[in-house]
Parts: structure tokens; C-alpha cells; sequence
């Protein structure tokens, strides 16, 4: 008996989770961008922390973690921020808001976002105040 390959399966096609990641972040800030909110930063890092999105929208600044996936089958994107993740997000945030002398009104989103294997977009979902 002889190994056959099988299906049509390429290593060299598949991205890489930052590749993913990064065509996630276009879809979240496309869509908030639609929403009405501005983009003051994208990908904004303090120590061992990174902060997807930074937007305003009114008087709120708001700190947007974004998470990607071509798949469910381990679950949500948005099951997958730990609480270890959220409060790095938050002192990268202080930290944010100490650099530009900023005392106003935060919140913590989510977007989740599901993409097909040739990297479309399935669903975007933004939730608000996830966190904090």
C-alpha cells in the first residue's frame, strides 16, 4: 500500500493569520467608516499590547479589537479574546489616552468578522461595548 494525496490542498495558498487579519481590519474600518465614525489609528502598539482600530464617532474615542477567521469549527471569532487580551487592550488604551491628554468617554468594541476561503467576506459583526 502506497500514500495518496488527497484533495487539492496547497500550503503556499493558504494566508497567514496577519494576512488574515489585516483583510479582517480593512472590512471592520470600511464599515465603520460607513457608520459614521473617524479613524484616528490603526494598529497602535504599547508594550507586549496592539490596538486594531482607534475611532471617535460624537464624543466617544473608542478602542475596536478585531478578529478574523475562515472558519467556526473552533468557534467565534469573537469567543476568542481572552480576559489576559482585554486588559493589555485596556493599558495600551490608558496609555493612548495619557500620550494625547484625553479624559472624555471610552468604550471597548469587538468586530467579528467571517471570511470565505478566497478571503470575501461573509459576516461582519460589530459588537459595542464588549469590554471594560
Amino acid at each position: 500500500m502506497s500514500l495518496r494525496k488527497c484533495g487539492n490542498y496547497n500550503k503556499y495558498d493558504i494566508k497567514s493569520k496577519t494576512e488574515i487579519g489585516n483583510i479582517g481590519e480593512d472590512y471592520a474600518i470600511a464599515h465603520l467608516i460607513s457608520e459614521g465614525y473617524k479613524i484616528l489609528s490603526r494598529n497602535w502598539r504599547y508594550k507586549k499590547a496592539e490596538i486594531d482600530i482607534i475611532a471617535k464617532i460624537d464624543d466617544c474615542l473608542i478602542f475596536i479589537e478585531v478578529k478574523s477567521k475562515t472558519s467556526t469549527l473552533f468557534g467565534r471569532p469573537e469567543e476568542s479574546i481572552s480576559e489576559k487580551k482585554e486588559a493589555l487592550i485596556m493599558d495600551a488604551a490608558q496609555r493612548y489616552m495619557d500620550e494625547i491628554n484625553y479624559d472624555w468617554e471610552v468604550r471597548f468594541d469587538i468586530i467579528a468578522v467571517i471570511l470565505s476561503k478566497s478571503h470575501q467576506l461573509i459576516e461582519l459583526e460589530h459588537f459595542k461595548d464588549a469590554f471594560f
